[in-house]
């Protein structure tokens, strides 16, 4: 029997039907004059006139004439926020999350506090990956969202396995587009959940998967995945422990299809968290995702020199980690403790001069043959050429020659050393604004990239 009436009253606004051809959105920046879209047009336009591009499967253009703007998801507490976007003409969803704009990011950020990535995993055991507690918070609290917007992304009548997906952000945002790419990757878009969970995920995702592409979903079926699945994140912290950077590149080629982490210059951002026992125990509790790309903007970067080639002695435009060479990627921090005796330790250059000089000794014996001993070694030896090639590298001490007795490896006590100074300096900073890292990704494109000025290409 009726006892009495409830009303419920609620508005919902789904995406819209596409019913005309969509004017392209156009890519700005965070900042007035930043005008991302345009360098990258003119970036693949001078790809396109190139030979070269003729002879790869290198799309000129990523996007279609219909890339529209689709939702922007925001959480008041955690101020975590991030944008959605999709071009059906190419299928591809873009998800974009924002850097550190508001005090409550601050504090997300500043936190060094790890947690396990999987909610419920045990986190003091070495094994298990552990992330920044802060992200991981953040993330937590829109990533459900984010995922149903996706599904939701996908024309009706399609699927989601038609669909690339890029994930990016700058910063903060970086870190976030880290940890979202490692879940994707590893599980697919389980919109039952948020973050991984050893609990169950809800199955309500696939009736939402069904409303959206108007397919009956049968039960018990995987969460979608992607076509593809792509990385960029630019000046993004580091996110986690050895064991989820260990995750994260199992990953690489089985369910991340590409993954750079963008660097300028001395961005110290990038370059963070770190731990206070590094010294003591050789190692930190964080590391880097995926490869770095370090690009930076000239030391004479200025209006008036905007035309100009790089002077000589000047970074390169671009370096990749484990393509344009064999070298250690400088904003990892390496080993601290190095054995004093090595190759370009103060102790370790002096021992070498001695020892060459040793060897270049010939003393032979009475009936012709070749006295090997010490003493006939030091009295053949040229003690005054000896002395001129300690005594030149001894005018050359540096403080971290100094710190190398004690056993920590030079380079690493260079690079503090430079962080250091480009902290002091302010450079360390101003390397991270968006303002900087669009001069530097012109630079690396062939351009000359300033705020509110147009963008030229070097002759």
């Amino acid at each position: 029997k009726v006892r009495g009436e409830v009303g419920v009253k609620f508005r919902y606004l789904p995406l819209p039907a596409v019913t005309k051809k969509q004017t392209r959105y156009e890519v700005k920046g965070g900042l007035p004059g930043v005008d991302w879209g345009q360098l990258y047009k003119l970036h693949m336009n001078k790809l396109r006139d190139t030979s070269g591009m003729q002879n790869t499967d290198l799309d000129p253009d990523i996007v279609g004439d219909d890339l529209e703007f689709c939702a922007f998801v925001s959480q008041d507490e955690t101020g975590c926020s991030c944008g959605i976007y999709r071009s059906l003409e190419k299928k591809l969803i873009a998800v974009s999350f924002r850097g550190t704009c508001e005090l409550v990011d601050l504090l997300t950020d500043a936190s060094i506090i790890q947690t396990s990535w999987v909610d419920g995993e045990d986190s003091e055991v070495d094994e298990t990956a552990k992330v920044h507690i802060g992200f991981r918070k953040s993330l937590n609290s829109v990533s459900r969202r984010v995922k149903e917007l996706i599904l939701g992304a996908v024309k009706p009548g399609d699927d989601l396995s038609q669909y690339d997906l890029l994930v990016t952000g700058h910063s903060l945002g970086g870190a976030l587009a880290t940890l979202f790419a490692t879940d994707v990757a590893e599980y697919g878009v389980d919109a039952g959940r948020s973050l991984p969970q050893l609990a169950p995920s809800d199955q309500w995702w696939e009736s939402l998967a069904s409303a959206f592409s108007k397919k009956i979903i049968k039960k018990d079926v995987p969460p979608p995945r992607p076509k593809s699945l792509r990385l960029y994140s630019f000046g993004s912290p580091r996110v986690g422990n050895d064991a989820f950077v260990a995750k994260f590149d199992s990953l690489q080629g089985n369910g991340i299809n590409e993954a750079y982490r963008v660097v300028n210059g001395a961005d110290v951002v990038a370059r963070l968290p770190r731990t206070v026992n590094a010294l003591m125990f050789g190692s930190v509790g964080y590391d880097h995702c995926g490869g770095t790309a370090l690009v930076c903007l000239p030391k004479t970067a200025n209006k008036e020199q905007k035309n100009e080639k790089d002077s000589d002695g000047e970074e390169p435009p671009l370096w990749v980690e484990g393509e344009s060479d064999d070298n250690l990627c400088p904003v990892r921090d390496g080993t601290p403790l190095s054995s004093p005796l090595a190759s370009g330790m103060l102790l370790g250059d002096i021992y070498a001069a001695v020892k060459d000089a040793a060897e270049q000794v010939s003393s032979e014996t009475p009936d012709g043959k070749k006295d090997q001993t010490v003493t006939a070694r030091m009295k053949g030896l040229d003690f005054g050429k000896l002395a001129e090639t300690v005594s030149g590298r001894l005018q050359s001490v540096t403080a971290t020659d100094v710190t190398s007795i004690f056993g920590i490896d030079k380079q690493y006590a260079d690079r503090e050393a430079k962080i250091m100074k480009s902290v002091m300096s302010g450079e360390a900073l101003s390397n991270h604004m968006e303002d900087q890292y669009y001069g530097a990704m012109g630079r690396a494109c062939g351009f000359t990239a300033l705020v509110g000025e147009e963008i030229i290409s070097y002759e």
